[in-house]
């Protein structure tokens, strides 16, 4: 073992360095911030896209264009062979998949989607308030109904 080796014991609370206490500190004076500028201010730092008081990029480069991503439909989307494992005959509703645990029931946004992917060999009545063509097809191909709420 050696002096360089040593180090405090894993989740103990070592005594943080004080800066700007004297020479003798080894921190002392400048308290390890250089000399002199903006950096070496107190409360001296500058934002992360600040380009030195140029103007900046973004208000260099014209707006352009729209999106629509903030009025966008936010569904929770099931496949259809997430449906499988229901019993036959029941009525799938958003409920019932939290109750199973497909889905989970506070992230439901402005609905639930049915998608196609998988197979679906029980006849279920889905309500939902959107379906792909090929899910819709696949739930009335297994003998089951599809409901727009």
């Amino acid at each position: 073992m050696k002096i360089n080796d040593l180090r405090p014991i894993p989740g103990s609370n070592p005594k943080s360095s004080r800066v700007g206490r004297g020479k003798g500190s080894g921190s002392g004076k400048t308290a390890g911030r250089g000399t002199k500028g903006q950096k070496s201010r107190s409360g001296g730092s500058v934002r992360l896209q600040f380009e030195g008081g140029q103007m900046p990029l973004y208000r260099r480069l014209p707006k352009r264009g729209f999106n629509n991503k903030r009025f966008a439909k936010q569904y929770i989307t099931v496949n259809v062979g997430d449906l499988t494992g229901l019993e036959e005959g029941a009525t799938v509703d958003a409920a019932l998949l939290a109750e199973a645990g497909v889905i989970s029931l506070p992230k439901v946004n402005d609905g639930l989607k049915v998608l196609g992917d998988g197979d679906l060999t029980i006849k279920l009545n889905v309500k939902a308030k959107a379906f792909t063509a090929t899910a819709r097809e696949k739930i009335e191909k297994a003998g089951g109904t599809c409901e727009v709420i």
